[in-house]
């Protein structure tokens, strides 16, 4: 374990609250207690460490609690989902200030998309009088990992290597961060209910299926961002399902929103995206129950090897498919087909929303408050 020296790890260590007291501070440090305050001394008129309140003591002077000052400045973040979008302004611990959502389609392009939302975040701005320290996108597509961009999307036609960061950047004068919507969601879910989790899948079922992946406390993208790519995994039996990626079969050709609503279309029942599946399901649709229990023992089928490759602790379905008839469905395949160690600690559940916005805003703030990055502002201040 590399000791903690800098600045930029103390902040790191109280914002996490690892340590927040002086003591803590220099017993996990090892610094000498004038350099650990000359630190501290710098962190406090940089406005990110804010010293006050005492802990509660067992003998002896109480100790005063450090703790990041999270108000300091905000974040604005945004989930860009095929038909819909939802945007916050949040301060540094992910509390919402302000909100805003709205049907939007992807489809239309990146500036019609990025214009609106830039707007719904200006409208939000009015009202607050703190510097914004970074912007979070999340998106339905790949991402290449560092980049702002999307690579090669799918269902976002017109969005491939759009700079999103220019874009969006030169409006709020801010770093902008990007990645795609499933490891988004499972970052906001980490961090928010699972902090303790080795390792969790999120798994995102709409229009497209995405998995996302946080193993270590860490997003894991892969090489190039392709990890979790679990829709286009080919399904046997299904030679005939063209998938929008071009290739014959894939798991999101056959059990995704967008397959479920064409084949709910062609029963004489018009749906035209996943939460018109949704829709159709909680409605109590026969034809749409039908299909989101077959179209979650497909997902099943591809499950029970991620599960058996991963082991993960949680398994959270999302996105607008996340109802009981299709995790039904998910289960009964799962743990019959993936090996019992590989599900005896699994806990599989219904993920809740704002997964992915406050994703985001974790993403933001775990890189802007980086032990290099405030290290890098402190030097240059």
């Amino acid at each position: 374990m590399t000791t903690p020296t800098s600045a930029g790890e103390l902040l790191r260590l109280v914002r996490t609250g690892q340590a927040t007291t002086r003591k803590a501070l220099l017993t996990r440090s090892g610094l000498s207690r004038s350099t650990l305050t000359a630190r501290l001394d710098l962190l406090q008129t940089a406005g990110l460490l804010a010293e006050g309140g005492q802990e509660d003591s067992t003998g002896g002077r109480p100790a005063r609690q450090l703790r990041f000052d999270d108000r300091h400045a905000v974040v604005l973040a945004a989930s860009v989902d095929t038909m819909h979008a939802e945007v916050a302004l949040t301060d540094l611990s992910g509390r919402r200030l302000a909100h805003r959502e709205g049907p939007l389609r992807v489809a239309d392009g990146p500036e019609p998309v990025l214009g609106r939302i830039a707007e719904w975040f200006e409208a939000m701005l009015a009202e607050a009088d703190v510097p914004v320290c970074g912007v979070g996108i999340s998106v339905p597509g790949p991402v290449e990992p560092g980049q702002a961009r999307v690579t090669q999307p799918p269902i976002m036609p017109g969005w491939d290597h759009y700079p999103i960061d220019e874009y969006l950047g030169e409006r709020f004068g801010a770093p902008v961060l990007v990645d795609n919507d499933a490891n988004l969601m499972a970052l906001g879910e980490h961090r928010a209910r699972h902090p303790e989790s080795r390792a969790l899948v999120v798994v995102k079922v709409s229009t497209g299926i995405g998995a996302g992946l946080v193993i270590g406390g860490e997003v894991y993208r892969g090489v190039d961002g392709g990890a979790g790519d679990i829709g286009h995994i080919r399904l046997p039996g299904f030679p005939e399902a063209r998938c929008m990626c071009g290739s014959l079969g894939c798991l999101a050709a056959v059990a995704s929103g967008g397959a479920l609503a064409a084949r709910l279309t062609e029963q004489g029942l018009p749906t035209t995206s996943g939460s018109g599946v949704r829709d159709r399901i909680l409605a109590g649709e026969p034809a749409a129950v039908r299909l989101a229990e077959f179209a979650g023992r497909q997902v099943g089928e591809v499950l029970a090897t991620l599960v058996s490759v991963v082991n993960p602790g949680v398994l959270v379905i999302a996105g607008d498919l996340a109802e009981p008839h299709f995790v039904a469905g998910v289960r009964e395949v799962l743990y019959r087909r993936a090996l019992p160690r590989a599900t005896q600690s699994l806990k599989v559940e219904i993920g809740g929303t704002g997964l992915a916005v406050g994703g985001a805003v974790a993403m933001v703030v775990e890189s802007v408050f980086s032990p290099a990055e405030v290290d890098r502002r402190l030097t240059t201040a």
